[in-house]
């Protein structure tokens, strides 16, 4: 893969004395009604990106909460997402934790098309990186909300898979708590972390740290983390305020790929022993949210700063680089509350804006190249209505959004444009019967292509057009909490569509499709079978394809038509408890096969995990077990037939114990 390099150049705006005054604001009274008597009661971010009212919970969404994360024994936040979510992921290359993970269909290009947040801020890059689960502690997550479909009302650029959305814990009370959790297992896999939280009143404080070292399956895929995250805040009836930090750091050794034939001889081999990688992130964020009277505001300020390393050792030399990201984000936004009667209404309004710089440098055999720097701008202003009346809700929004990009090589500008794009959704749900919903969508989603797909091109600094999705989605829940069953059919109408086609020019490039098309049906259960038996499942099954030009008909590439996910949970009344899942992913095409010639697929697979616990007081003692039938398989395969394969995980056996406080 190949990338471009970014301009830096001076914000337009200045969100930074606008956030202290809202901070400022908040923080007042909230450190004159403190209350030492009153736990902060957990509150969560539905689809209007406010704390919840239950008249308003996200349609159609899927929930994960801290209690299924605990039964589950699930140790971060992209495994949570995979294994009770049933959302399919790919491996990572750098032997990590962050699988990229992929909502309808989306393949090579799935982390772009997915908006991933935490506590409202945007963790997705505006790069060729997915985005850092492995940096948020697992045990801080209050509840993972999953929205498949289109989203780019409320969250812009690349909401057209889907939002997952990472809401964190609020403090309770007075009390001091945490946890120490060890893991030891296969593979020189070794793990510590550990949490704590206290509460004075109003007040509260809060620390988490991890340390994470593991050889990995393969060869000369090693890794090594650490993590820190912090925070402080102010509470009253009237409203929050605080901040948080959170440090990550990453260091990686690159197996590289291989082909079929070095795949079936010994999957766990490398052809790239010298390879190697990291990533340094600091984030941190401002945050406040005030009622007054039937009106609530709230708002984020958050920075981050990133460096990624990385150094390829070939037959034909050696090539070093190093990329330095910095982006800004604020997001103010106030929502309006109204009852009368039988109908209540919410009315949201919101702006975001977003200033991203990167520079980069990079050697060949010691001699450097010029210098490239990259930025883009972007402000965006939403709004969304929704109406509840008896048994239906309707609730529409739109929002306009304006990039402005621009990027720069050895002081020569490649590019700079300015492109303007447009988001509506319209959504209605009828409560038919006690347990009884069905709910329909239909909207408007985008994504404009970043950094690294600009800087390759058919056409040399010629950026790629926006892509416009269309999307309709129909659906139906049945049951309560203790049985559920929840129906969708979805379809994706894609202009534009932004994506790697390895058959452009001589090595490829990034190009604006011919028009695509992804529809498909989506059935999640979970229910309760007995006192101690919960099962969960989900099942997907769509088609994506090319729909005009020379290859209408064709398939899109790395996506499998069939993904099926089961779980099983076993919690008795006498502190044991156990987890077994099983995912099956049909085959799929590899990534280069673009015209759908290769006679072979890459093979479908089933893998089945499981975990047991045991509670002794304060204490829990685990083991468990991923890929428990050693499957040799694989989810990633980029070369146009049986080559550029990424093997995944042989099996692997941990034990854990872990100390609540």
């Amino acid at each position: 893969m190949i990338f471009s390099i970014l301009p830096s150049r001076a914000p337009a705006w200045k969100p930074l004395a606008l956030a202290s005054a809202l901070t400022l604001c908040a923080l007042n009274p909230a450190i004159a009604q403190i209350n030492d008597d009153k736990a902060l009661a957990p509150v969560v971010v539905t689809a209007s990106r406010f704390a919840n009212d239950p008249a308003f919970s996200p349609i159609g969404a899927t929930v994960i909460t801290s209690e299924q994360i605990r039964e589950a024994g699930v140790s971060n936040v992209n495994q949570a997402i995979r294994k009770i979510g049933g959302v399919f992921g790919r491996q990572s290359g750098d032997g990590t934790q962050d699988f990229g993970l992929d909502l309808r269909g989306f393949g090579a290009a799935s982390i772009n098309n997915v908006v991933v947040l935490l506590d409202g801020i945007r963790l997705s890059e505006n790069e060729i990186s997915g985005a850092l689960f492995s940096s948020v502690p697992i045990e801080t997550v209050e509840r993972i909300e999953i929205v498949r479909g289109g989203s780019s009302v409320l969250y812009g650029d690349g909401a057209t898979a889907g939002v997952i959305q990472i809401i964190t814990k609020r403090p309770q009370g007075n009390a001091l708590h945490g946890s120490i959790t060890t893991e030891i297992g296969q593979f020189g896999h070794k793990e510590v972390r550990a949490s704590v939280a206290k509460g004075w009143g109003g007040f509260s404080l809060d620390a988490n740290v991890s340390k994470l070292e593991s050889d990995n399956y393969r060869d000369n895929n090693a890794v090594r983390q650490n993590n820190f995250s912090g925070g402080a805040q102010w509470a009253s009836n009237e409203g929050r305020a605080g901040l948080r930090v959170d440090i990550a750091r990453q260091d990686s050794r690159l197996a590289g790929a291989l082909s079929l034939a070095q795949f079936e001889e010994n999957p766990r081999q490398t052809l790239s022993p010298n390879d190697m990688a990291s990533i340094d992130t600091n984030r941190y964020t401002a945050f406040m949210e005030r009622r007054l009277g039937a009106f609530e505001l709230a708002a984020e300020l958050s920075h981050r700063d990133r460096t990624a390393k990385a150094l390829f050792v070939g037959s034909f030399g050696s090539s070093a680089s190093q990329y330095d990201g910095r982006m800004t984000q604020f997001s103010p936004r106030v929502r309006h509350l109204s009852m009368s009667g039988d109908l209540t209404n919410e009315l949201v309004l919101g702006m975001d804006f977003a200033h991203w710089t990167r520079s980069a440098i990079s050697t060949f055999d010691g001699f450097p190249s010029p210098q490239a720097n990259a930025s883009q701008q972007s402000k965006a202003l939403y709004a969304r209505d929704e109406v509840k009346v008896g048994n239906a809700r309707l609730a529409f929004g739109a929002r306009h959004e304006i990039f402005d990009k621009d990027s720069v090589n050895n002081g020569v500008g490649l590019y700079d444009i300015s492109q303007a794009l447009n988001a509506w959704d319209l959504q209605g749900n009828y409560l038919v019967a006690p347990g009884v919903n069905v709910f329909a969508k239909g909207g408007q989603s985008y994504r404009v292509a970043n950094v690294d797909e600009n800087g390759f091109t058919p056409v040399v600094n010629q950026p790629l057009k926006p892509q416009i999705s269309h999307d309709l989605e129909l659906g139906a829940t049945l049951g309560d909490i203790e049985k559920k069953v929840t129906v969708k059919l979805f379809q994706h109408r894609l202009k534009n569509e932004i994506f790697f086609d390895p058959t452009a020019g001589f090595f490829g490039a990034n190009v604006n499709l011919d028009p695509t098309k992804r529809q498909g049906i989506e059935i999640e259960t979970r229910m309760r079978l007995a006192s101690t038996f919960t099962l969960s499942a989900n099942l997907q099954h769509l088609s994506a394809q090319f729909i005009e030009g020379p290859n209408a008909g064709n398939e899109i590439t790395l996506v499998p038509k069939n993904i099926a996910t089961l779980r099983i949970n076993w919690m008795p009344d006498n502190s044991q408890s156990a987890d077994v899942g099983m995912q099956w992913v049909d085959s799929q095409r590899y990534g280069g096969d673009f015209s759908n010639t290769c006679s072979a697929r890459m093979p479908s697979f089933a893998t089945l995990d499981g975990r047991y616990a045991k509670r002794v007081g304060a204490w829990e003692f685990a083991i468990a077990g991923s890929n428990l039938t050693d499957k040799q398989y694989f989810t990633n395969a980029y070369g146009n037939c049986q080559s550029g394969i990424y093997p995944d995980n042989g099996r692997q056996l941990k034990l854990s114990a872990r100390y609540d406080f």
